[in-house]
């Protein structure tokens, strides 16, 4: 399993990620500004049991990679190190319109719930994230991969569902206020450029090799 310090750090990368809205967090501050606090927290837990698999997917595929080729797991690593990097270039260079809005028809919450789970589960971007970002965390000498993935997609959707809830909360407490403005999505576009290209950059320095 890993040791305190990796989860220390998986701990602060998983919060600074979270903390910067994406796809997710608009969907769920939308349903939390159109009907209300009950129905947000409804489609957190969608997004959330959506991540649910990704972590299985992202457990499995991963450790039979490991047990596979140890040389394939750290090709897997770096891909994840230049997806992460790509990332952060891409949404520095992000353009965003003046002429979006933020309204939804209402909706059932059972209807909100499985909406915010298709919409994860479909996303391939989500799935190779969760491809990307857990495996530099990983590591093969402490045991068997599963579980050590197991454990950190457990306490990404805890760290999730604590952070999208209080962005649900907030975003209905401030609905009446709440407009879209292009400069305020060009400055989250920029803050999570910048944290995707500080954790590519320290898992590129920091990583270790796999051992065979």
């Amino acid at each position: 399993m890993p040791d305190f310090a990796t989860l220390a750090v998986f701990c602060a990368a998983t919060m600074a990620l979270l903390l910067v809205p994406g796809p997710a967090v608009v969907f769920i501050v939308t349903r939390s500004v159109a009907q209300g606090r009950a129905t947000g927290l409804v489609s957190v837990l969608g997004i959330h049991t959506g991540s649910i698999v990704h972590v299985a997917a992202a457990a499995f595929g991963i450790s039979a990679l490991l047990a596979a080729s140890a040389t394939a797991f750290m090709v897997v690593k770096w891909l994840g190190v230049a997806y992460l990097v790509w990332l952060g270039v891409r949404k520095l260079m992000t353009r965003s319109d003046d002429g979006e809005t933020a309204t939804l028809k209402s909706h059932s919450r059972s209807r909100v719930f499985w909406e915010g789970f298709v919409v994860n589960v479909l996303n391939p971007k989500t799935a190779i994230f969760f491809l990307a970002f857990l495996p530099q965390f990983v590591k093969p000498e402490l045991g068997p991969v599963a579980p050590q993935i197991v454990l950190l997609g457990v306490v990404w959707i805890a760290l999730g569902v604590a952070s999208d809830g209080a962005y649900a909360l907030l975003a209905s407490a401030l609905s009446g206020r709440l407009r879209n403005s292009a400069r305020a999505r060009r400055r989250l576009d920029v803050s999570s450029g910048i944290v995707y290209l500080g954790l590519g950059a320290a898992a590129a320095f920091t990583g270790e090799p796999a051992k065979a």
